[in-house]
Formats: C-alpha cells, structure tokens, sequence
C-alpha cells in the first residue's frame, strides 16, 4: 500500500497504522518530559491516547494523556484536509498538566463555551488573566511549541507535503505563528490594522478603559491585546485568518513590530 499524503488517507488506514503515523506528531522531548511509554500504554494498561479518525472522515482529533484518568490532555490536535488536499490545523494545544485549571472552557452549570467563543465564563476568564494565561487557555502551556512545530513538519514532510496550513483562534495566536516563522493566505491587513489601532489616537488605543479585559497596557502587551479582543474591541470575532509554513522555512513575516508578549 502507499503512503497516504492526506488525513483522509491515514484514517483508511488499520487502527494500528494509522495510530503509529498520527503518534508521530508527539515531541519527543514531550515523552520524555512526562515518562510516557513509546507505545502509549500505561503500567495499568491502559491506552494514553484518545483518537476520533474514523474512515471516511477527512479530519482527525487526537489527544495525549500523561495519566488516563487526567481530565486535560497534555496535547490536543484537530487536523483536516483543504479542499485540494493541503494538511490543515485546526487546533493545536499544549497544556501543562501540573499547572491550575481555569474553567474558560465550560460554564458554571457544566455548558461549553467553546474556549469563550460561543458564550463567556467570565469570572474563569477574569482569574486566568490575571494568573497569566491568554484567552482560550485552560492551563499554562508546556513551552514545547518549537519542539512540536519540528515533529509537525516531519509528519507533513513524510506525506509529501512541503508546507501546511493553521487557523489561528484568537490574536496572540497569529502572533505566535509568525514569531515561528509562518505566513498568511488571509488576514495580515486585519493583523496590520489592529496593530496600527494600537497607536497613539489609534481608534482600538482610545477603547482601552481600563476594565478588566480592556487594559490600558494591551497598547504594547501582545496577551492583554488578545483579551481585549476577545472582549469584543474589534466590534466583530477575531476571524478569517488563515496562516501557511513551508517545510523548514521561515517567512519572517511581522505583523506587530517588537511589541513585547
């Protein structure tokens, strides 16, 4: 059989083929740091990796536990084919299992927000900012993304793809991405302008009130910039940006200048 080059490819694929190709998009140094089995199994025997790939379906979402029975995975993935059979990421997070939990993710009486997308813990959101998180964040994040985006392009390289796509979910994510080297098939206008709306008389400066999400220091602050949208600054979601990487390639691409995290 050939190697697959797309997701809906691999999920054709038996269980254990395709459980195999999708661990590869694992750090090591993630492995190593939390003494995980090679082949995902703990000493109970039970499986570290929750998967939903089935055939037929062109995306696939995996999750790496540290221990089965821990509510958060140390590594959540949602990827899925573009239309001409690109590999897409539509979600990527790196929890740190030993951090606290905030609860931005559900509400009170156990409803998801969609990381505050759909509707907003605010009080949940209001403790992560101040311990440090930027919005849609649970926990601390584990600081493996260089690591990660390595193993990344290794799993693309090996589905003969030379470069991939990534859809940011809120503002600091784009600034990451470019900060590791990606470029935007949509959205660097939005990205420039609200950089520029940072300025001094910049209409989002002027919006900055000094409540909680809306701080006076998110005019130089990339993660109070991000709150602050997220609270609705822009007057509409932070949407519609679409970032690409080439395989070990940086497009050196700045939106934001040497405005500080």
């Amino acid at each position: 059989m050939s190697q697959p080059s797309t997701i809906g490819g691999i999920n054709l694929l038996s269980e254990e083929h395709k459980r195999a190709i999708y661990c590869g998009l694992v750090p090591r140094e993630l492995l190593e740091r939390f003494n995980i089995p090679p082949d995902f199994i703990d000493s109970q025997g039970q499986s570290l990796v929750r998967a939903k790939w089935m055939p037929g379906n062109p995306s696939a979402e995996f999750s790496l536990f540290h221990q089965a029975d821990f509510p958060d995975p140390i590594l959540y993935g949602h990827l899925t084919d573009t239309m001409n059979g690109q590999i897409h990421i539509l979600l990527y997070v790196l929890n740190d299992p030993e951090s606290p939990r905030f609860d931005v993710d559900k509400m009170p009486d156990g409803r998801a927000t969609k990381f505050g997308t759909l509707i907003r813990n605010l009080e949940a959101e209001k403790a992560a900012l101040e311990a440090g998180l930027a919005p849609g964040q649970v926990r601390h994040g584990l600081r493996l993304l260089s690591q990660a985006v390595i193993a990344f392009e290794n799993f693309v390289e090996d589905l003969g793809h030379e470069m991939y796509f990534v859809e940011p979910l809120y503002y600091h994510n784009a600034v990451i991405f470019e900060r590791y080297g990606f470029a935007y098939q949509q959205g660097r206008k939005l990205m420039e302008r609200i950089h520029t709306g940072f300025f001094e008389n910049g209409d989002l400066l002027k919006q900055l009130d000094d409540s909680t999400f809306r701080r006076r220091e998110a005019q130089s602050r990339i993660r109070l910039r991000s709150w602050a949208i997220h609270d609705g600054l822009l007057g509409e979601p932070f949407t519609n940006v679409t970032m690409y990487k080439r395989v070990g390639k940086s497009a050196g691409v700045s939106t934001t200048a040497d405005t500080k995290w």
